[in-house]
């Protein structure tokens, strides 16, 4: 009997030394696994790594890992943020800057000037820019308010095919204006998408707006069986370099001499919120936008 008894408390001896021991490395890689994060703290973008001795620590440093993953990902949107927020402000500053120093600067004129004919064509100049200032700061308001459309959508079912014919035949007058005959194909087959009416209009509004300040003669849109909408417009502003930043906010081709380039961003922004997706290509002097609903 005391042979079981002896045999007995070696068994529970060596169990008590493999836990202690088990104790003293779960221990071990807990301190490594905090030395790891504080180091973290200091900007290491590195991941947390334990030897494989034990399933429950190794599925905590996963799960901090995937944690640790997300965290280095919001700190680089936020440094990118900033960083297009900063080029924003910039070029914001710069696009206001123009009319604005334009303006003080005919109305200096006029103080001095007695010329009546002089003075009629300053004040027609300073009307010229005061109406570029505010088309400006209207696409700011509109590139600002796109943000915060999300929360108050109201999707419907509408046929594309429609709805396009309305916007493109509510720009009839200023095609006409500029003297383009608009090349337009639009599929006979209906194509229906659930999406708010509202911010469809404006999609297809800022993306023609765009393609009538910068064409050159040369218009077309079309509306594939697919439910593909093509707009086409020829310009020879473009370049492979610049057609990758054509959706940055306040990009603009001609550098603030003319327009903003908020356009494209509150198009880009608000086919986001629907949900699709949209794209630039520049082939033979033609700038190519893609939209899928």
């Amino acid at each position: 009997m005391s042979k079981f008894i002896i045999l007995f408390f070696i068994i529970l001896i060596l169990i008590i030394i493999i836990l202690v021991f088990k104790i003293i490395i779960t221990n071990k890689s807990l301190k490594d696994i905090v030395k790891q994060l504080n180091k973290k703290r200091s900007g290491t973008n590195s991941l947390i790594s334990v030897s494989p001795n034990n399933r429950n620590i190794n599925n905590l440093v996963n799960e901090l890992n995937k944690n640790l993953k997300k965290i280095h990902e919001k700190e680089l949107q936020y440094d990118n943020g900033n960083k297009e927020l900063y080029k924003s402000i910039t070029n914001i500053s710069h696009d206001l800057r123009t009319p604005l120093t334009a303006i003080r600067g005919y109305i200096d004129l006029l103080k001095k000037e007695k010329d009546s004919k002089k003075i009629k064509k300053y004040i027609n100049i300073i009307g010229k820019k005061t109406v570029a200032l505010t088309n400006l700061t209207e696409q700011l308001f509109d590139y600002s308010r796109s943000l915060d459309l999300k929360d108050v959508l109201n999707p419907e079912k509408i046929c594309i095919n429609n709805l396009l014919e309305e916007v493109i035949l509510s720009y009839y007058t200023l095609f006409k204006n500029k003297k383009i005959n608009p090349n337009i194909n639009i599929c006979h087959k209906k194509i229906y998408k659930t999406v708010d009416r509202t911010l469809l209009v404006r999609i297809f509004e800022n993306i023609i707006s765009n393609a009538l300040k910068y064409a050159d003669k040369e218009i077309c849109i079309d509306l594939l069986e697919d439910g593909t909408i093509i707009f086409m417009n020829k310009t020879n502003n473009l370049d492979a370099i610049s057609i990758k930043k054509i959706f940055d906010r306040y990009f603009t081709v001609e550098n603030g001499k003319k327009n903003s380039g908020v356009g494209l961003a509150i198009a880009k922004q608000l086919i986001d919120l629907t949900g699709g997706t949209i794209e630039a290509d520049y082939e033979d002097e033609y700038l190519i936008i893609k939209v899928f609903l």
